[in-house]
């Protein structure tokens, strides 16, 4: 057998049959003829049971691995990884750049794909789970999209069931929404707890939430990478610096490690965080302090 790059990945269509299995892995010289790979097959009685499927073969496989792959239906899985933090857009782009997915939809309108999925919400973003998703080669684009929303569903259900008492949320939704800023906001897994401590207790006090990312959302695609102060003062459906309370949608994907500080924050005194410059925050319990920390890790930069 001669397996290299090139002819290393191979389909066969629904119906074939051994002679033109055979025929075709010659045709794309993994096999030198025909004759002794029939023949490997009558002899282990395998000619009926060849199956359709995308293969990905080896460069050491033998004639009778081949035959044995072929003949369990072993398909090559292909996968997708939809990264924590990342949006709608984003996964709709790493579907339609992605070849193996059967491409069903003319458009991804929101208010579609929510209908097909069967989700019980009303906006779009934030209802996937960030993971890696393996496939077989023309997977649908909406078997996709169900399985990711009903991972995430089943997540959220989960730490929801199993969440500390007293938060101010008043269903799932706000708790994903709160997962969704904590997974914009932190760089260093260990600090989402503590964040969301600090979250959890602004909406309890009715201060406003203030959170950059949440403002950086709302702008779309008028944020340049620089987040002005007359930024955080025009007010947008998603500024959590104009307006009280959480916003009405996720921001992003959240990690499974979000949802769960979400629903389980940290017990904290504290009311406000600031980057200090290494990836970690530092929290105050006053605006005094918060202010002093301020002039400390950001004015200097």
């Amino acid at each position: 057998m001669n397996v290299t790059e090139d002819n290393a990945s191979f389909e066969i269509k629904s119906g074939s049959n051994l002679t033109q299995i055979t025929n075709q892995l010659v045709e794309m010289h993994v096999l030198e003829d025909s004759f002794r790979f029939k023949l490997l097959s009558f002899m282990f009685g395998k000619s009926e049971s060849l199956k359709r499927g995308h293969y990905q073969l080896n460069k050491n496989i033998t004639p009778l691995d081949l035959l044995n792959m072929l003949a369990s239906g072993k398909e090559s899985l292909f996968s997708m990884t939809l990264i924590e933090g990342q949006t709608y857009d984003d996964l709709i782009h790493l579907i339609k750049s992605n070849k193996h997915i059967k491409k069903t939809l003319s458009n991804y309108d929101a208010s579609t794909i929510l209908k097909l999925i069967h989700a019980d919400v009303s906006y779009i973003e934030g209802i996937f789970f960030p993971d890696s998703y393996y496939f077989y080669k023309n997977t649908s684009d909406v078997d996709i999209l169900k399985n990711a929303h009903n991972i995430l569903v089943n997540k959220l259900s989960f730490y929801w069931e199993n969440r500390s008492d007293d938060l101010p949320y008043d269903d799932m939704y706000d708790a994903l929404i709160m997962a969704s800023i904590i997974e914009k906001e932190v760089l260093l897994k260990e600090e989402s707890p503590m964040v969301a401590g600090v979250f959890v207790n602004r909406l309890k006090k009715g201060m406003p939430l203030q959170s950059d990312p949440t403002v950086i959302y709302g702008m779309k695609d008028n944020f340049n990478g620089n987040l002005r102060r007359k930024d955080l003062r025009q007010d947008s459906s998603h500024n959590t610096y104009t307006r009280r309370g959480l916003p009405p949608t996720p921001i992003a994907f959240p990690s499974q490690s979000s949802i769960e500080a979400a629903l389980n924050p940290a017990i904290t005194d504290a009311y406000y965080f600031v980057a200090m410059g290494d990836g970690r925050h530092y929290f105050s319990k006053t605006l005094k302090e918060h202010n002093w920390a301020v002039r400390k890790y950001q004015k200097k930069r």
